[in-house]
């Protein structure tokens, strides 16, 4: 349960959601955990291969993510979550441009956005009508420090939500869909299309 809060949980439901939602026969998978997010897919008939880069996490593929041994247009989805972050902020458009070589459609992506603080408010007062939920943030661009883990963080100072933007979309990508999930904030949703 360390490893797994449920915050973390909530983002594996937001992940596996995101990457159903498209339909693919094919999915890879950079940086596996702890494998609950490709285990659900298989076990809902999805093909999918595993990536990384630690070997005693068993992947089905040993590499690293700026250089990924997979032909062009090799999966119909690319889920790389908590990945880019652990690279210094220089390799991030290399990481992505890889994972833009091997997808032919889509990929699904996610990354840390600090916040200074989250605030969130639900109610529901009728039956069968929907929860009414509000959530806001305060961004305060502190400065990051190398922790060991994470080399940089949207919100952090140099790292903009618009700086991430850009380098994402100079490789090419188009962004469909972002967004922060209402009950776990610090994990920024990006859905890319070839």
């Amino acid at each position: 349960m360390h490893y797994n809060p449920k915050r973390r949980w909530i983002s594996y439901w937001y992940q596996i959601n995101e990457v159903l939602s498209q339909k693919p026969g094919s999915v890879l998978e950079i940086g596996i955990g702890n494998q609950t997010v490709s285990g659900h897919l298989k076990k809902v008939g999805i093909k999918v291969t595993t990536c990384d880069f630690d070997k005693s996490l068993k992947p089905d593929v040993f590499a690293d993510i700026l250089d990924l041994p997979f032909k062009k247009d090799n999966f119909d989805v690319v889920l790389c979550a908590e990945v880019l972050e652990h690279l210094p902020f220089e390799n991030f458009e290399k990481g992505l441009e890889q994972i833009f070589k091997v997808t032919k459609k889509t990929a699904v992506i996610t990354l840390p956005h600090y916040s200074l603080t989250n605030i969130y408010f639900g109610i529901k007062l009728v039956p069968y009508v929907p929860k009414i939920e509000l959530h806001f943030e305060i961004d305060y661009p502190i400065e990051n420090k190398y922790d060991g883990e994470h080399y940089w963080e949207i919100g952090k100072k140099g790292y903009s939500l618009k700086r991430v933007k850009s380098k994402i979309k100079k490789t090419g990508f188009k962004i469909d869909k972002i967004f922060r999930p209402i009950e776990n904030p610090y994990h920024h949703f990006f859905i890319l299309k070839k």
